[in-house]
């Protein structure tokens, strides 16, 4: 897999500040993972170290932490793609917010704690009504989490401000 930079904009990056609390992907949560999502090609691409302390038993992740790195980089992909078949790119307005309408994972294999972890996503449909996204888990160049993920624009009973969805 090619390397990309982590400094191209991440889709995080420009949720509405009302929108950028969430524990997995919030920049204006100081105790959350910041998440970071980028486009890679096709594919949608972030990177996240677990701590020492995010674990299920000593050496491995904990897989609750795998879940919401899976969830969390399937919204920002969904948001990506939606922009994308837009026309437009991160960056040339606040992006949309999605949520989670079903997330399905499968743990292929123990995950390491140490290694750099790579999220990445690909969107399997894109509609009006919802974005399907398949996001997979690679450590040590092994798959070890999958996920298929069902995102949603954002209901209006959720906005605290009227932000874009």
């Amino acid at each position: 897999m090619p390397a990309i930079p982590d400094v191209s904009p991440a889709v995080q990056d420009f949720y509405p500040d009302s929108f950028s609390h969430c524990y997995g992907c919030g920049r204006l949560n100081a105790h959350g993972l910041h998440l970071k999502s980028r486009w890679d090609g096709d594919e949608t691409v972030a990177r996240y170290t677990p701590r020492p302390h995010e674990i299920a038993v000593p050496g491995f992740v904990y897989g609750g932490l795998l879940a919401s790195l899976l969830d969390c980089h399937a919204m920002a992909t969904a948001a990506a793609a939606r922009e994308r078949s837009e026309g437009r790119v991160i960056g040339d307005a606040p992006a949309l917010r999605y949520v989670t309408a079903m997330l399905k994972v499968d743990f292929l294999r123990p995950t390491p704690v140490g290694p750099a972890l790579e999220v990445r996503g690909r969107v399997a449909e894109l509609s009006e009504r919802k974005v399907v996204v398949d996001t997979w888990i690679v450590a040590e160049g092994a798959v070890t989490a999958r996920a298929s993920v069902v995102a949603v624009p954002m209901p209006a009973a959720m906005k605290v401000d009227g932000g874009r969805t």
